[in-house]
């Protein structure tokens, strides 16, 4: 499984870098192909049809737990049970999903005619309606995809995706090409879901031999899973909240545009969480059966600890590029129009810091199942957002929602978590943040550097972009070898640089 966990981390990034490259051709594509207005539609009905995923109610997040509990105190008769059970709530949650969707189709007039005209709610309704199948379609592959998690496959996972990644846009330009607008993105999405989920039971069913069992469910087994759940649903709302719902308050509140240019925002953010998300998914398993055996807190601090600081380089390496450079690239990327999108990444992804280097602790809360505190903390945060959102969004446009959301981070992902983990989990926050100090403190001087050059030396074109890019980079490794990374970090890297010499002599 170490194996797995090292291929599957280098391939999530390798997939990561892929999916970024992708995005930098694929989001300039649509807003050629479509206008920004119709771009800012899609992306509030996306926003507004993913809200449906919340009636997952975290089973996703409990189904690695409680399959290691079967595995370490049942049978395979247990694991059986639990399969059958996880596929009959996911059945029940499709359905759902359908019903509502069909609602919200229904109520689009009455929902968003505030904030669009009347060509983008007829547009608004085409992609609802298509969008609800999508997130069915997503919901029926969890439980395999679920199956796949816990048995650490994540090869598998990272190949499936990288193939999501590649396939999707080029669908979707290839129906563009042929007119079909927005529309025509959403489903080049329903047809890729639909393959990845014959894909998922293929492999499943047939590799890994998943098997059900829809007799002799106990009770008791559903109400601790519906419970445990529960405290995920909530942090899922939080989640939702933050990420999706800003989207929706603009498209009912303000214009297309000002969704279009807090989307593009929302775009750049969402890299730095996919940057972090990758490892702490790969670590989940270890997670869960550490808990199972020893609960040593200090093995969990070590482990976390060491997850965040390769988490840390590679926020401050990527955000610090992003200030430096992030000005040019919105304007070579997205076109005029957005440059307000600097500022709003840069006042939203700062606070993010925090969760996106802790994020192996919330796999650390649920495989002690001490989640729940966290998530009715969220809960107030978020509404938090929403209120401060609702109100200034008349005023303040599109700063408004950063506002709320910066708020929402800072208490409670920043300032409660950190207490909480200390207090209650029994992770040693100190020593975490006193080994992440030297990598922010080295980080802060490539960035000044290259604020100061470019102050002067303002990056008009392509050539020179890449050229001050290289440097910093540069700069930024240097600095980081020779103030921050520790004896055991330098090990690490050269033992890997002398493994991929070998593999290239090998080869040769």
């Amino acid at each position: 499984m170490a194996s797995q966990r090292k291929a599957g981390a280098l391939l999530g990034y390798a997939n990561i870098l892929t999916k970024n490259i992708v995005n930098l051709i694929y989001v300039p594509l649509l807003l050629h192909y479509i206008s920004q207005g119709d771009y800012g539609v899609y992306q509030m009905a996306n926003s507004t049809v993913f809200a449906l995923t919340l009636l997952s109610a975290g089973f996703y997040g409990a189904y690695i737990r409680f399959y290691m509990r079967a595995k370490a105190q049942g049978t395979d008769l247990d694991v059986r049970r639990l399969n059958g059970m996880y596929l009959l709530i996911y059945i029940v949650i499709s359905v759902v999903c359908v019903l509502a969707g069909a609602l919200l189709v229904i109520n689009v007039d009455l929902l968003f005619s505030g904030g669009l005209t009347a060509k983008e709610l007829v547009l608004a309704r085409e992609l609802f309606s298509i969008m609800i199948f999508n997130i069915a379609v997503q919901m029926m592959s969890i439980p395999f995809n679920s199956y796949i998690a816990a048995l650490e496959r994540f090869v598998y996972q990272q190949t499936r995706q990288l193939f999501t990644t590649l396939s999707l846009p080029l669908l979707a330009v290839v129906l563009l090409n042929f007119g079909s607008g927005a529309v025509g993105v959403a489903i080049s999405q329903l047809v890729v879901n639909t393959v990845l989920l014959v894909m998922n039971i293929n492999y499943a069913a047939i590799k890994l031999k998943m098997r059900f069992t829809f007799s002799g469910m106990q009770s008791g087994l559903l109400k601790s899973l519906i419970v445990f759940s529960f405290w995920i649903f909530l942090n899922q709302i939080f989640d939702l909240v933050n990420n999706q719902v800003p989207n929706f308050l603009l498209g009912a509140m303000a214009s297309s545009t000002v969704v279009a240019v807090f989307a593009i925002a929302v775009n750049i953010r969402y890299i730095f969480f996919s940057l972090s998300g990758t490892m702490a998914g790969i670590f989940s398993p270890l997670i869960n059966r550490i808990v199972a055996t020893s609960d040593d807190n200090n093995e969990l601090t070590r482990l976390m600890t060491r997850v965040g600081r390769y988490q840390m380089m590679l926020f401050w390496y990527v955000f610090g590029g992003f200030i430096i450079l992030g000005q040019f690239f919105i304007k070579l990327w997205a076109g005029d129009g957005f440059q307000d999108a600097y500022w709003l990444v840069l006042i939203m992804v700062l606070p993010i810091m925090i969760p996106l280097t802790q994020n192996t602790g919330i796999e650390i809360q649920r495989a002690k199942n001490r989640h729940q505190t966290r998530s009715v903390i969220y809960i107030f945060t978020a509404v938090l957002d929403i209120v401060v959102s609702a109100v200034l969004i008349p005023y303040m446009g599109y700063w408004a929602t950063a506002i709320g959301y910066i708020l929402s981070i800072m208490l409670g992902t920043g300032l409660f978590m950190n207490v909480y983990y200390q207090k209650r989990i029994g992770l040693d926050m100190l020593f975490f943040w006193k080994n992440q100090l030297g990598i922010i403190l080295v980080s802060f001087i490539p960035i000044i550097l290259g604020l100061v050059f470019t102050q002067f030396h303002p990056i008009s074109n392509l050539v020179m972009f890449i050229i001050v890019g290289l440097v910093y980079s540069m700069v930024f490794a240097v600095l980081l070898w020779l103030f921050a990374l520790s004896r055991q970090d330098k090990a690490m890297v050269m033992k890997s640089l002398g493994r991929s010499s070998h593999s290239f002599k090998h080869a040769r």
